[in-house]
């Protein structure tokens, strides 16, 4: 049968060029893209149907820092589709980014410039904000909004017949210490994206443990250092102009330099080829460039704590119960 896909943030960046390189995998595959403007969904769609004007390419409307939005979204899918061979979880935010000057030019001169360059740790800060859910932004855009996506859109996910992945755009800088469980939507921090990358990380070997028994499968990405709107957001763009030619030296110093949507979605497009139930839900799976321009995969396995996993687990059930609640939306206990 024809696998069904959803992408999350499929208008733009990584989400747009992998539209376009699992058509260019697979014509067959039936794409719906779930997208907040309605208006750059349709220009996606024309663009990925003048390549493949067979292709069965459709769009539904999906805000993931509304749950309204979400919860919508859901019952539409639902309706749309029988089953999700795919899902995923691409959508995301960094609002209100700060660099920190000042550790950028210490860390140039430091042994540590390639790590810091590559993974941007100790270079940047959000000033986050509350969305109209009471949720912080960025932990509910880049995570609870899925969260509760997922837990929505279980009857068409769990099939122990022909199971189903899930996967998650985290990213290299999903870093631990930046993580508690008693500020787990990071109200009180200036990190909040890498906050929420690494929440993103628990998240998905804690539905694995919960799921994979039901044909449900998670996994995470690492799509490297890409250019996109969200990237350019962080400094002027006459920045950027003096900083790209350094970018390109660096990446014969490093893998994790992308650049391109195209290239970023590699490990993405790789898992979609891959038996879910083959893959390792401790690993994270990172798209990687070569000098030369080759792109590649690598594994690596996620610096988590089973026991934390699950905590955090349980407080996103809490979470979701309290706000599904006060929505008179239904929820599931399990």
């Amino acid at each position: 049968m024809q696998p069904v896909v959803l992408v999350t943030g499929a208008s733009s960046g990584i989400g747009s060029a992998l539209c376009k390189r699992l058509l260019q995998e697979d014509a067959g595959v039936r794409l719906c893209l779930a997208c907040r403007s309605m208006q750059k969904a349709a220009a996606t769609k024309a663009m990925l149907l003048a390549a493949h004007p067979a292709a069965q390419v459709t769009f539904v409307h999906l805000d993931v820092s509304s749950l309204e939005s979400v919860l919508q979204a859901a019952s539409e899918i639902q309706c749309r589709f029988q089953r999700l061979d795919c899902l995923f979880l691409n959508a995301g935010t960094m609002p209100n980014t700060h660099v920190s000057f000042k550790a950028l030019i210490s860390g140039l001169f430091s042994g540590k410039a390639v790590h810091m360059l590559s993974t941007a740790e100790g270079l940047l800060t959000q000033e986050d904000f509350i969305t109209a859910d009471g949720l912080q932004a960025v932990f509910e855009t880049n995570l609870f909004g899925h969260f509760i996506l997922i837990r929505q859109l279980k009857p068409l996910l769990c099939c122990l017949e022909k199971p189903s992945l899930l996967i998650w755009t985290s990213s290299s800088n999903a870093r631990k210490s930046a993580f508690t469980l008693t500020d787990y939507q990071h109200s009180k921090g200036k990190e909040s994206y890498s906050s929420s990358k690494y929440a993103i990380d628990l998240a998905s070997v804690a539905l694995n443990k919960h799921f994979n028994k039901q044909g449900l499968y998670s996994s995470v990405v690492c799509p490297g250092l890409v250019m996109t709107n969200l990237t350019y957001g962080i400094l002027p763009s006459f920045f950027w102009k003096l900083l790209m030619p350094i970018m390109w030296i660096i990446r014969f110093f490093t893998k994790s330099y992308t650049l391109t949507p195209y290239n970023g979605a590699e490990a993405q497009v790789w898992l979609f080829k891959q038996k879910p139930e083959s893959l390792d839900a401790l690993m994270k799976y990172h798209s990687c460039t070569s000098p030369m321009g080759k792109n590649y995969v690598e594994s690596q396995k996620m610096d988590v704590e089973e026991e934390t996993t699950e905590i955090f687990y349980q407080k996103l059930l809490e979470l979701e119960k309290h706000v599904l609640t006060r929505l008179n939306a239904p929820f599931s206990s399990k």
